[in-house]
C-alpha cells in the first residue's frame, strides 16, 4: 500500500515545521508505536513496566524527530506511512531492549533472583511443574516451549534453531498452551 494523501499532508506538514504538525503526527501514531513497543517486548519475554513504555516511545519519537527529522526525509513512500515506522519503531525498541538487557550488572542479577529463599523455592516448584508440562508434549513441541518459556530466545532465534519458519513458532506455542490448558484450540 502506497503513502496515503492524509499521511502525506501530515508529513509535509512536519517537515516544514508546521504548527501542531508533529502533535497531530504523534496523535496519529503513538498508537502504533506502542503496539510495537508492546509485540516486541512480549516475543522476547520482557516485561516492561509503565515508565519502560513511556521511554521507549520517547526513544522512537526522537528517533524520528533528530536531525531534522531525517527518517522522515528517507521515507520513499513504497509502503504505508504506518508501516515504515513499525520498522522504524522495532529497530528502535530492540536496540534499547538489548542495550538494557546489557546494562545489568550480573551481581544485581544475581542478588535479585536469590533475594528470597521463597521466590528461590517457587522458581523451582514452578520448573518441576514446567519440565512435568513438557514431557507431555512430543519432542518438537517441547524443545520450542523449552527454548521460549525458559531460555527466553525470540521467535527467530527458535526458528533458526529448530529450522521451523519464523511465522509459525507463535502458532505453535498457542496451540501448545492452550492444549495444556485442556482448552480446546489445540
Amino acid at each position: 500500500m502506497a503513502l496515503s494523501n492524509i499521511d502525506q499532508t501530515l508529513m509535509e506538514r512536519c517537515l516544514a515545521k508546521k504548527p501542531r504538525a508533529w502533535e497531530d503526527f504523534v496523535d496519529r501514531f503513538m498508537g502504533l508505536v506502542m503496539h510495537v513497543i508492546n509485540h516486541t517486548a512480549q516475543c522476547r519475554s520482557i516485561l516492561l513496566s509503565a515508565p519502560d513504555r513511556e521511554d521507549l516511545a520517547a526513544e522512537v519519537l526522537l528517533t524520528i524527530i533528530e536531525n531534522d527529522f531525517a527518517v522522515l526525509r528517507r521515507f520513499r513512500g513504497k509502503s504505508s506511512l504506518a508501516t515504515y515506522l513499525t520498522v522504524v519503531a522495532r529497530r528502535v525498541v530492540v536496540r534499547k531492549l538489548l542495550e538494557n538487557r546489557r546494562a545489568t550488572p550480573l551481581s544485581e542479577v544475581a542478588e535479585t533472583a536469590l533475594a528470597d529463599d521463597a521466590e528461590v523455592e517457587r522458581r523451582m516448584t514452578d520448573r518441576e511443574e514446567v519440565e512435568h508440562l513438557l514431557a507431555r508434549l512430543d519432542t518438537a513441541e517441547a524443545e520450542v516451549v523449552r527454548m521460549y518459556h525458559l531460555e527466553g530466545k525470540s521467535y527467530q532465534e527458535i526458528g533458526q534453531s529448530t529450522g521451523m519458519p519464523v511465522n509459525s513458532v507463535g502458532p505453535m506455542l498457542s496451540r501448545v498452551r492452550s492444549r495444556l490448558r485442556g482448552q480446546p484450540n489445540a
